[in-house]
Order: structure tokens, then sequence, then C-alpha cells
């Protein structure tokens, strides 16, 4: 039997993302088309997962999470999986490590756990990544990748039969890092991992309120002597923790994953546009022929969500246009994500940039390098550049701003 149950903390406010979390749980922001959390639920529900315990803490994380996702059932129809989404009690933890702890005390949970990171995207063999686990009798491994930008991450220090030895976080030179390996977030816990905190070291640290895994829980358990292991992930992860990692994320997903992932059809090639309903099948049979006749200009990889308005002479060059959005003649969209409901105004441009949900982007207006939050107007003829642009604020014709945040 494989890993069961995963538990999946979900606390902190996201500061690095904002504005796309100023109002929004980290989790729940919009990517491909669909909530952040969806993708690592159906991941691991089809890799045989039967029950995820969210451990909430704070407002926007309970509702907007349990608004959507209730108890997951709804899945087995969009997905045809299986399985159920539990919450931790209101408690007012003290980092993810006393989230996991609470959540499985509650829910009485006392065998191997998986713990994932609420902004994580990965790829990983679950069941390859346990029977690791049991092999070394673990008290907890951690999952590991390979990564060349080391600055952002924990990197581990490992012997040759991957027993983690230490962890040197955030080294600032490359020589100062023991390896290439980072701390990935996502954990096996044995089933003796409640009972660490009846011992002296886990006692300790709950008492002193010490409770994250990265900075209190892993090396305390490390250095009491317990097996925490590495094993090597060599599938795809992301933190994403920032607006950069968020577009290099979905354009990455977008450059590697089938029609079906998507939950679309490839009307040409890496095109694809989702919606089952009469209305989508017939934008996509025109689209097709606007694409073949030059009228609508597509280059990379693009995904186009459901009842979207896609004006004459429109250029996409990989790009994320989610539902209900309309892209007026002439408009560009270029290496960016456009969310859902949202209006990119005739001849305007938004180049390696997010428009958050519900905003409008004026005619002749440029988007370069900057992050709009949720119901945010800009006037016609605007240039924005290196900008973040808190929700519901309205900019008028003409501005110009430069590496500027607007709250």
């Amino acid at each position: 039997m494989g890993i069961r149950v995963a538990v999946i903390p979900l606390g902190g406010e996201a500061v690095r993302l904002r504005p796309l979390t100023v109002e929004t749980s980290k989790a729940m922001v919009r990517i491909l088309n669909r909530p952040l959390l969806e993708f690592s639920i159906v991941n691991l529900a089809r890799q045989g997962v039967e029950e995820i315990l969210l451990g909430v803490r704070g407002y926007h994380n309970y509702r907007d999470v349990y608004d959507y996702f209730g108890e997951g059932y709804w899945l087995e129809r969009e997905y045809n999986v299986r399985v159920r989404m539990r919450y931790m009690p209101r408690v007012e933890t003290r980092g993810n490590a006393e989230a996991v702890k609470i959540s499985l005390e509650y829910y009485g949970i006392k065998e191997p756990v998986l713990v994932v990171q609420g902004d994580n995207l990965f790829e990983i063999d679950l069941d390859a990544f346990y029977e690791f686990h049991r092999s070394k009798d673990a008290f907890m491994t951690i999952a590991l990748k390979e990564e060349e930008r080391l600055e952002e991450f924990g990197v581990a220090a490992v012997n040759e039969d991957m027993r983690i030895l230490k962890f040197v976080e955030k080294p600032k030179r490359r020589e100062d890092a023991p390896s290439k390996l980072v701390n990935t977030g996502l954990y096996i816990l044995s089933e003796d991992f409640l009972g660490f905190f009846q011992g002296d070291v886990g006692a300790k640290l709950y008492r002193e309120g010490l409770m994250d895994f990265g900075s209190n829980i892993i090396p305390s358990a490390i250095e009491a002597g317990l097996p925490v292991y590495g094993f090597v992930t060599r599938g795809y992860w992301f933190d994403v923790g920032s607006p950069d990692r968020y577009l290099d994320a979905a354009l990455y997903l977008l450059s590697r994953l089938k029609p079906s992932d998507l939950a679309s059809d490839e009307i040409a090639p890496r095109v694809f546009v989702q919606g089952t309903s009469p209305e989508s099948l017939a934008f996509k049979r025109e689209l097709k022929e606007r694409i073949a006749s030059g009228d609508v200009k597509v280059e990379g990889n693009v995904l186009i969500g459901r009842h979207v308005k896609l004006g004459r002479g429109v250029y996409l060059k990989d790009a994320v246009i989610d539902n209900y959005t309309v892209v007026e003649d002439g408009a560009e969209v270029v290496e960016s994500a456009v969310m859902d409901r949202v209006v990119i105004g005739q001849g305007a441009k938004a180049n390696r940039s997010i428009i958050g949900r519900h905003s409008l982007v004026g005619p002749r207006s440029t988007i370069v390098g900057s992050v709009l939050g949720d119901d945010v107007t800009v006037g016609s003829g605007s240039l924005l550049m290196g900008c973040r642009v808190w929700p519901h604020k309205v900019l008028g014709d003409g501005v110009r701003l430069e590496n500027f945040v607007l709250t």
C-alpha cells in the first residue's frame, strides 16, 4: 500500500506574489486557467492519494479554498479521480509543521503521509518516492531537485547513501553550496512523526513555537540523529512564489503538457483551446480557420480558455488567455498570462506580464514586465514597465510609470 494521505499547509500572506495575492489565497491564484492548487490535488489523486488534509490558516486561505473545492467530490466528475478533502480546525498555527501536526492529530492519522506546499507545481513518482522512504526506514524523506539557482533555496549536503547531513540555507556564493540539490518542500513523514513532539527535542520546539519545517524541524531532527534522507526527483518542480516564477512555471508547463492535461483541443500546432459547449466548438472551428488565413497570428505555445473573443489582427505568442477574456483588434499578448474576464483594448500590448482577473487595459496601452492585480483599469495610451498595481486601482489615460508599485 502506498501513500494514502497528503497534507497541504496553507498559511502566510504570500507577500512576494503580490498583487496577485492581496485578496486571494496563493493556492488559488489562477495559472493555466485553473487554480494553482488544483494541479497538485489532481496529480496526487491520480497517483492513489485518497485523502487530502488542508492545513488552512487565515480568512482568505480558508474562504478561497473551501468555497472552490468543498470536500472535493466534484473532482470525480471533472477528472475521474476520487479524493476527499478535509480542513484543519480554526487554529492560529506557528508554522507549517504545526499545521501538519494539528491536522494529523485532529483526524487521527497514524500512517506515513506526504506533505506538499500549497504554492508548488511538481511532477514526482509518488510510488518511487515512498519505496525509497521505506527502504531507508526513514523518519523523514525530502524530495530534492537539482537546480542551478541556489541562492533562494536550502541546499542539501548528503552522504553516499543519500542521508542528509545538513542544509545550507540560501548560499550567497556557489562555493558555499554543498551540492546542487535543493529542498522542494515535498516530504514523506513516517508514522512516528507525531511522536517526535513527545521527545525532548520536539517538545522544546513546540513550547518555543519553532514549528517551521525548513527552519526548525528538519535541522533539529538531523542534529538529533534521526534518519532524514533525500530522494532526487527528476520531474519538474516550481516554487510559484513570485511573479517571475509564476510566468516561468506557466510557460514551461504550457510547452510540455498535452491537450488532455489542459482540458483542451489542439486546433493548430501548440494552440490549445478549452471548452466543450456548442459555442466553444464553433469558436474552435472558426479560430482554426482564422489562424490559417492569418487573421489571427499565433506563435509558440498558446492556451485559450472558454468564451474568449479575439479581434482581427491579434498576435499571441507563448500566451495564456483565460475564460471570458476579450482581446480587441490589433492587440498583442507575448510571454504573458491574462486571467479571466479581462479586456485587452485595441492595439494594446502585454509583454512578459500578468494581467489579473477582471482588469482592463485600454487601447494602445503597453504593459511590460508588470503585474496587474484583480479589477485594475489602465487608461488608453499608457505605458507601464516593471510595475506592480494593487487590485481595484484606476490609472487614467496617458500614464507613464516605470519600476513603480501602486498600492
